[in-house]
This record gives structure tokens, C-alpha cells and sequence, in this order.
């Protein structure tokens, strides 16, 4: 797993800027260890480093012909919060899947947008 926190809001605001998370950028297993459940557990530990920082939620984007990649996200509780539109060199929509964390027990980070965007409008991702 290759993540990262970030965030520009006020700290402790969920409604100012982009608030503090952990943010996925890749997961990958070598073949001879999936099925194993290890991107399962490299998952658990990003979430819980995040969780133990104080994150709002950890998100990820993927490709929205992945089907079997968003299964997997769901299956870990992850939700689809917007379709960005051409995100992958304007050729392919991406879904920006959130996963809440402890501290958003309300669960406001992971609220979907009711339309899709264009990359141009993601906030400082």
C-alpha cells in the first residue's frame, strides 16, 4: 500500500477545505499473495494509522470499469461519495470512494455528491 494524509481545512473541521485523511494511492500484491487476505490487512493498517491521527476518513480513487476492485473496497466499507469524469487522462471516470473513520461517527465525510465532477473540481486531492 502507498498512502499518504493530507488535508487543508481547519483542523478539527469536517466543512473547512479538504479535511485531515488518509488517502490511498495504490494497492498492489504480488500475485503468489492475494487471495490471502494481505491487501486486506495493508488496508487495516493504513485505516488504523489514520484512525490513531485523528483522520475524518481514508479515501481512494479507482477506475469505474474496475468492478472487482470496488467489490473489494465495499466489502471493507468504503462508498462511492462522487464520479469524477474523465479523471484517468480524460479517457476514463473514476469513483472517489471514502471510508469514515472514528471520528466522524455521523458519518458526513462519506456523503455522496448527487452529481457527477470534473477533476478540475476536486479540492486540493
Amino acid at each position: 500500500v502507498l498512502g499518504k494524509a493530507e488535508g487543508s481545512g481547519a483542523p478539527g473541521k469536517l466543512d473547512a477545505g479538504l479535511p485531515w485523511h488518509g488517502h490511498v494511492t495504490a494497492v498492489t500484491v504480488p500475485p503468489e499473495y492475494r487471495r490471502l487476505g494481505t491487501a486486506h490487512a495493508l488496508m487495516g493498517l493504513l485505516e488504523s494509522v489514520s484512525d490513531h491521527e485523528a483522520a475524518w476518513f481514508v479515501d481512494l480513487f479507482v477506475r469505474r470499469s474496475n468492478g472487482v476492485a470496488i467489490s473489494f473496497y465495499e466489502s471493507l466499507g468504503y462508498s462511492v461519495c462522487r464520479h469524477v469524469l474523465g479523471y484517468y487522462s480524460g479517457d476514463e471516470d473514476a469513483y472517489d470512494m471514502r471510508k469514515p473513520l472514528s471520528r466522524d461517527a455521523d458519518r458526513r465525510s462519506a456523503v455522496p455528491l448527487p452529481n457527477p465532477i470534473h477533476p478540475e473540481e476536486l479540492e486540493d486531492d
